[in-house]
């Protein structure tokens, strides 16, 4: 998976302004009462068709590039999940993030650290994350796959098998 160098100096007009929207509609969003028609059409603003059909994100959302992230059906992301989507978030119809997750999808240089490199990060269809789990730049969560509470995954998990602990390693397989 090749890793895209992002310099944030280098932002346009259109990008920062972009970044200015997101920002606004994630405050609202944030300060939204949940299940109601005005929070779901703040969810859509945010997500545009990305949000797909049935699926639900609770307040407290934090992050960057929502138009990098997607989600499939029947998706349920719990309370203070952190989104650094830069490198594109994919989200496999049916999985479950709890809360306090953190999805990131970047990191910075060692050597300039204004630098970003971003790599993205795929949950798969009815894959499970954990309370508290951290899934780094560049991991694959497979199918059916579970990662344990406060995990933090630094490589792939294949599909159906769980993880846990930090750096996260195979515990099991789903049966």
């Amino acid at each position: 998976m090749d890793t895209v160098i992002v310099d944030p100096a280098l932002t346009t007009d259109e990008e920062r302004a972009e970044h200015s929207r997101q920002a606004q509609t994630l405050f609202r969003l944030n300060h939204t009462m949940p299940f109601t028609e005005e929070y779901d059409a703040l969810l859509r603003e945010l997500f545009g068709s990305r949000l797909g059909e049935g699926s639900t994100v609770r307040p407290g959302l934090a992050g960057v590039c929502f138009d990098r992230v997607d989600i499939g059906r029947g998706v349920t992301v719990m309370n203070n999940c952190l989104m650094m989507a830069r490198g594109g978030i994919t989200i496999g119809d049916g999985a479950l993030v709890a809360a306090n997750v953190q999805l990131i999808t970047n990191n910075h240089d060692l050597h300039n650290r204004r630098l970003l490199l971003c790599k993205p990060v795929r949950i798969g269809r009815n894959a499970w994350i954990g309370a508290g789990a951290t899934i780094l730049p560049g991991v694959t969560v497979g199918d059916d796959a579970v990662v344990a509470a406060a995990a933090v995954v630094t490589r792939d998990v294949q599909p159906g098998t769980v993880v846990g602990g930090n750096p996260a390693r195979f515990i099991k397989s789903v049966d």
